[in-house]
């Protein structure tokens, strides 16, 4: 496939660009951004009207819509990333092994990056624009349903960017299913995969290709109502963790309620579930304090991504770290209580990407992290762990920095001695 082949070349000349360079770019692909909106809303009209003719669900729809406020939006946040440091060349250690013998760990980046996105328009600029300033290579397979968006928006930013001085190669738009079965196959060109879509399609990939992947099968988060929570409080994480946006894998899709305060914080909750018709399936304790469907086994291990939600009352903290490591997908799981205690033994103890204390687990984004946008969320233990910004994107190398050293030098009884000094 000649498009990884023209990313591989062009990674490596991405290597060398300035950070002045880079944000240079940045700043030119917004502005041809804003310059071409009536091309781009034109185009997302089109993939717009052809969902409607397909009947796609309105959840679907929300992500493929892009109009002039998600142009706005993607601007905004393009300009957010060029403020943040440029992470290639930074050093994360420095020791002097000896006397002038420094060792560096730098930050490089990964190389060529292949991006299998679902149906969000915004999710090719958010991509792109991370890949541009964290000096990879990027390939990008979006929806069908977004073809026409993805197209245009593909070019005005390819176009933008080697005008601005960006290698020609950087960025390479596939459009057919079958292109991703060739991406798998490709690991001479291609260094990191990172797939965004359904568990049974992340899970696809991980089995058909030998390239490394980054990404998470399944979104199942979860609250927990203490004891000691604030009723108040809790209500309000809870139903912004489930009906803020459901669609999303940071979206609540189980709740669990200390039974000391379940008869306090579940009629209220429940109410105003109701109010925005969420469908509530709770196990036989919970059907003992409200209203609701009967929850079963498979609804522990569900992503509802829509207005469900499971509720259990469990007996006491453990009991809900073990539910959680049991049956959670390793996302973003958050605790609601006033004991500092049970707070902390909780993030210790769940065994998880993102853990949070008083919060939704809404939060759990690259851009409210600050990280200036997401590639993505990786649910992995590897070098990236939840949202994936900037410094996800990249990589280190080893320097050594020496003068004639060999390691005869250092060997035997008689050998010099290591001083292993640490700089940084």
């Amino acid at each position: 496939m000649q498009i990884a082949k023209d990313a591989k070349n062009a990674s490596i000349a991405m290597a060398k660009l300035s950070s002045k360079g880079k944000d240079g770019a940045l700043t030119a692909i917004a502005n041809a951004i804003r310059a071409n909106a009536a091309k781009i809303i034109k185009a997302n009209e089109m993939d717009l009207t052809k969902a409607k003719a397909d009947d796609i669900s309105d959840v679907l729809y929300k992500r493929l819509k892009f109009d002039e406020a998600k142009i706005a939006e993607v601007c905004a946040g393009i300009e957010s990333l060029i403020a943040l440091g440029d992470p290639i060349g930074e050093a994360l250690s420095k020791t002097e092994l000896d006397d002038g013998f420094i060792l560096e760990q730098v930050r490089c980046p990964i190389g060529v990056l292949g991006i299998v996105f679902e149906s969000r328009p915004d999710a090719l600029v958010q991509i792109s624009a991370l890949a541009l300033k964290s000096s990879n290579a990027v390939l990008l397979k979006g929806g069908s349903e977004a073809r026409n968006t993805n197209r245009v928006l593909a070019e005005i930013i390819y176009e933008a960017g080697v005008g601005a001085g960006v290698p020609d190669g950087w960025l390479g738009l596939l459009e057919d299913r079958s292109d991703v079965a060739a991406m798998l196959s490709m690991s001479d060109y291609i260094d990191l995969i990172i797939p965004r879509g359904s568990n049974e399609f992340v899970k696809y990939i991980m089995d058909n290709t030998n390239i490394s992947v980054m990404g998470h099968a399944d979104g199942i988060c979860h609250v927990f109502i203490d004891k000691d929570a604030d009723e108040a409080m809790a209500v309000d994480v809870a139903f912004d963790s489930k009906c803020q946006y459901p669609a999303v894998c940071n979206a609540m899709e189980t709740l669990l309620v200390h039974k000391d305060i379940a008869a306090e914080v579940l009629p209220d909750l429940a109410a105003k579930l109701a109010e925005a018709d969420v469908e509530i399936r709770g196990d036989e304790n919970v059907r003992g304090v409200i209203d609701c469907g009967l929850a079963n086994e498979e609804d522990w291990r569900t992503e509802y991504n829509d207005f469900i939600l499971a509720i259990k009352i469990v007996n006491s903290l453990e009991d809900a770290i073990s539910h959680i490591n049991k049956y959670g997908s390793g996302h973003t799981d958050a605790i609601v209580t006033g004991d500092e205690s049970a707070a902390n033994r909780f993030m210790q103890l769940v065994d998880s990407a993102d853990v949070f204390w008083n919060c939704s687990t809404r939060f759990a984004d690259g851009f409210r992290f600050g990280l200036g946008a997401e590639v993505g969320v990786s649910t992995g233990k590897i070098h990236a762990r939840g949202p994936v910004g900037l410094e996800g994107l990249t990589i280190y190398k080893w320097k050594l920095i020496g003068n004639g050293q060999t390691v005869a030098m250092y060997s035997g009884k008689q050998g010099r001695k290591y001083k292993h000094r640490k700089l940084r």
